[in-house]
């Protein structure tokens, strides 16, 4: 079995600690650059960050499963009942 050939820019991507995200068409990057000075936990505590900021581990979550349009109504009905039941006691 073949694998397809990895993309040119694959092996900077990796050294550099980049991450690929799909949005509308166009690819965002989260990349951190490690400084001689700086020790690996901390760089890897920004990448985390960063990652977190750009929403890319929620993003692959929701897309773990397909979610039929049905059920997707379902859910954001019942957030915005508990977000409504929430604000509405405050």
């Amino acid at each position: 079995m073949t694998h397809p050939p990895a993309p040119s820019n694959f092996s900077s991507l990796a050294q550099t600690g980049d991450w690929i995200r799909h949005e509308g068409g166009k690819q965002i990057l989260s990349e951190v650059i490690i400084h001689d000075d700086e020790n690996f936990e901390r760089a890897l505590k920004r990448f985390k960050k960063k990652c977190e900021k750009a929403g890319i581990l929620s993003d692959l979550r929701k897309h773990r499963h397909y979610e039929k349009p049905s059920e997707r109504r379902k859910r954001k009905l019942n957030t915005a009942m508990r977000k409504n039941r929430r604000t509405r006691h405050v």
